[in-house]
């Protein structure tokens, strides 16, 4: 019987773990991040998920820019974005880690 409530205590707190992460996901949803490239030209925004969420490219970058400058200019953009959002989620894990299991967010 002993060994019984423990297992129910521990399946009760793995569920409410598993709560608090999904509730961490819920808010990196509503977290954006920027990157861009040509002054702005070229724009990625992210959710803190690593989710795109908006790409703009201004029309005379379309028209004027060669397809490898093109490619360049989006790969910049893009990593930036990244960068940042990986940045925001793994502050955000950290802290719910730290508010699960006090001492992991360390």
């Amino acid at each position: 019987m002993f060994g019984n409530q423990n297992m129910k205590d521990m399946m009760s707190k793995l569920q409410d773990m598993q709560g608090v992460v999904e509730d961490s996901k819920k808010r990196l949803e509503n977290i954006y991040v920027k990157g861009d490239s040509l002054n702005g030209k070229i724009r990625f925004v992210l959710d803190g998920n690593r989710k795109l969420k908006e790409l703009f490219i201004e029309d005379e970058i379309l028209e004027n820019l060669e397809k490898e400058n093109l490619v360049d200019a989006l790969i910049e953009g893009f990593n930036q974005a990244i960068k940042d959002a990986d940045h925001v989620n793994e502050n955000e894990m950290k802290s719910t880690a730290f508010n699960i299991l006090p001492g992991m967010g360390k």
